[in-house]
């Protein structure tokens, strides 16, 4: 028993924070865009959708490297969303733990998702194939 918890523990470490690509299925009514809609993700602009409760403790660390990469990157946009108060969308998005993170093309689409705090050099890559941006060069405020 104490080898199969202990392979299982690495197993989560070793996943955790990965960003995965993903093929959420997305129509113009469907739950996903319908939900992503209520959140406030609009079309036009690339957005990091963080799924977090009260109670978390990685959800800070998460809301951190979410904040620091959307700002760093130009037309990325970062939303949380309590998963407590949004059942509907945590249902309809498929989220199971806190913190998550949805990586949400400009077309609505759900391109990678991150369970656990995402790795900030693995979110600018998928960033960038999005984007088209370079993620080793940072993006310029005005």
């Amino acid at each position: 028993m104490l080898v199969l918890a202990t392979a299982a523990g690495l197993l989560r470490v070793r996943r955790d924070g990965r960003v995965r690509a993903t093929s959420t299925p997305t129509g113009t009514g469907g739950p996903v865009a319908v939900a992503l809609a209520a959140l406030g993700v609009r079309p036009g602009t690339t957005t990091l959708v963080q799924f977090s409760t009260v109670v978390c403790a990685p959800c800070v660390a998460a809301r951190r490297v979410c904040a620091e990469v959307a700002g760093a990157t130009a037309g990325v946009a970062h939303l949380e969303v309590d998963a407590e108060a949004e059942l509907a969308a945590v249902r309809a998005l498929d989220v199971w733990r806190a913190p998550t993170v949805l990586v949400v093309d400009r077309h609505g689409t759900v391109r990678h998702r991150v369970a656990g705090v995402p790795r900030a050099g693995e979110l600018r890559a998928a960033l960038a194939s999005l984007t088209g941006l370079d993620p080793a060069v940072p993006a310029v405020c005005e």
